[in-house]
This record gives C-alpha cells, sequence and structure tokens, in this order.
C-alpha cells in the first residue's frame, strides 16, 4: 500500500500503456479509500472510482504538452 505512483509523462516515462494507466488509478484510489482490497459491498464503487481516475489520467496524459515531446503524450495500447 505505501508502493509510490510513478510518473507517467516524459521524461520520466517514454512508454505509458494502458496497463501503467489502470495500476497508477488502482493504487491512487486505494491510498485514498485506505482499503487495499474492498468488501464486497464497496467492490462497485472501489470498480468506479478506478475506472474514473483511470479515465482523467488518460485524458491528462493525452492533453500534456511536454516540451521536446510533440504531440502531447499518448498512451499505448497492450
Amino acid at each position: 500500500m505505501c508502493r509510490n505512483i510513478r510518473t507517467l509523462r516524459p521524461p520520466y516515462a517514454e512508454a505509458v500503456s494502458d496497463t501503467d494507466i489502470r495500476a497508477a488509478a488502482l493504487q491512487y484510489v486505494r491510498k485514498v479509500s485506505g482499503f487495499r482490497q474492498p468488501a464486497a459491498h464497496n467492490v462497485a464503487a472501489f470498480d468506479r472510482a478506478v475506472d474514473a481516475v483511470e479515465a482523467a489520467t488518460a485524458e491528462l496524459l493525452s492533453s500534456l504538452e511536454v516540451r521536446g515531446h510533440p504531440g502531447g503524450v499518448s498512451p499505448t495500447s497492450d
């Protein structure tokens, strides 16, 4: 639970996959909620949060303009 979320933009990460984005979203939701694995009655809420953070992260990375890396940052498919 204490693992850090790694930076997913150049120059810190050149190749970012959808799996990397999902893992960061999961780690964020775990940290914020305080649950590594939610109880059965919280699974749907937990999964919705991970999906929302994943989508927001992908949108952020694709919208960033990082100098020296034209066209922003685009996640790659697995």
